[in-house]
């Protein structure tokens, strides 16, 4: 039975005796109702104090089963309620060090901070890549939710720098800064940027005035939800069929066609090799749509006699089967 169950139950029948005892009294000795239950206390929790009342013959008889049919039960539900006290601190405590460990082993991942709408789905999408995430939140009631997503999260203020320290900041990848407001983002992408220079930040923007202050604080990237909610509005109405296909190979869940970026690591076959040599279209039956240089040059529809380099990006679209196994020559292990 569950314990929260054998809880109220033991509570229940606690009350029942209390009320019984009470009545019983109160009957059987005509006591007034004060000194009827004052004499069921002292009897049921054994404190030793004298009887209320010289008691009958009878009010004795009633003493005693009082006594062996409450106390036992009032100590059992005495150690059940330390029990559940007691085991509810030990599982959260173990819990938060089990996450705590769990986040101090992590390497290379992302920081959302902030699990709003825009924060829960985003690191939906993350998971989805296989990219271990971490979650800032300072909403307790939150964290039953986080339970359920199954998301390592640490609870508190993301602009404490202790806070974004326990969430691994200086070994992760890249931190992303949705919260609530404004002043917040930009607080955080200054703190942020502070405890890890090299990270690489992306931050929401509520409005276009603080766009400029989110990328002097240390924002790699800025972007507003409500603007890109509008583009994608124009181009569903405007170009429906573009709309529709990018919706199908951008979707984690679409199989049958997907767009990735792959970079080109100094193992790979194809480095230094010629767009045209490098066999891509013949092994793989993928399409390039671009490559990105290393200096951040984007090559769109890339010449048949461009060079694969060490550290290009190259920009894919194909099944994801194809797409995987492409991932795989170009970063051999």
């Amino acid at each position: 039975m569950d314990k929260l169950k054998k809880l109220i139950i033991s509570t229940a029948a606690s009350i029942l005796i209390l009320t019984s005892g009470t009545v019983g009294y109160m009957l059987i000795e005509k006591w007034n109702f004060m000194d009827s239950i004052y004499m069921t206390v002292l009897t049921l929790g054994s404190v030793g104090y004298s009887e209320v009342h010289p008691l009958s013959f009878n009010g004795r008889i009633f003493t005693i089963i009082l006594i062996m049919s409450g106390m036992t039960l009032v100590m059992y539900l005495a150690g059940l309620v330390v029990q559940f006290v007691v085991e509810g601190e030990i599982r959260t405590i173990l819990g938060r060090r089990k996450l705590d460990k769990s986040i101090s082993n992590l390497q290379d991942h992302y920081i959302v901070c902030g699990y709003g709408r825009i924060g829960r789905t985003l690191c939906t999408q993350i998971k989805e890549q296989g990219v271990d995430v971490v979650v800032v939140e300072k909403n307790e009631e939150m964290i039953p939710l986080f339970e359920k997503d199954k998301i390592l999260y640490v609870y508190g203020d993301a602009s404490n720098e202790a806070i974004l320290i326990k969430a691994g900041i200086t070994n992760a990848k890249t931190l992303v800064a949705v919260l609530a407001t404004d002043i917040d983002n930009v607080f955080l992408v200054l703190t942020a940027r502070q405890l890890n220079p090299q990270i690489y930040i992306m931050a929401r923007a509520g409005s276009d005035n603080v766009r400029n202050k989110l990328i002097v604080a240390g924002a790699n990237r800025v972007e507003s939800p409500y603007e890109v909610g509008a583009i994608s509005m124009a181009l569903k109405l405007l170009q429906p069929s573009v709309s529709n296909f990018l919706d199908i190979a951008l979707s984690r869940k679409q199989k049958a066609i997907q767009i990735e970026e792959v970079t080109i690591s100094p193992k790979s076959k194809i480095l230094n090799v010629m767009l045209k040599d490098s066999g891509i279209r013949q092994n793989y039956n993928i399409i390039i749509i671009a490559i990105k240089k290393k200096d951040g040059e984007m090559r769109f529809n890339p010449s048949f006699e461009t060079f694969l380099e060490e550290g290009d990006t190259i920009i894919a679209m194909g099944a994801s089967l194809s797409l995987r196994k492409f991932n795989e020559e170009l970063n051999p292990q």
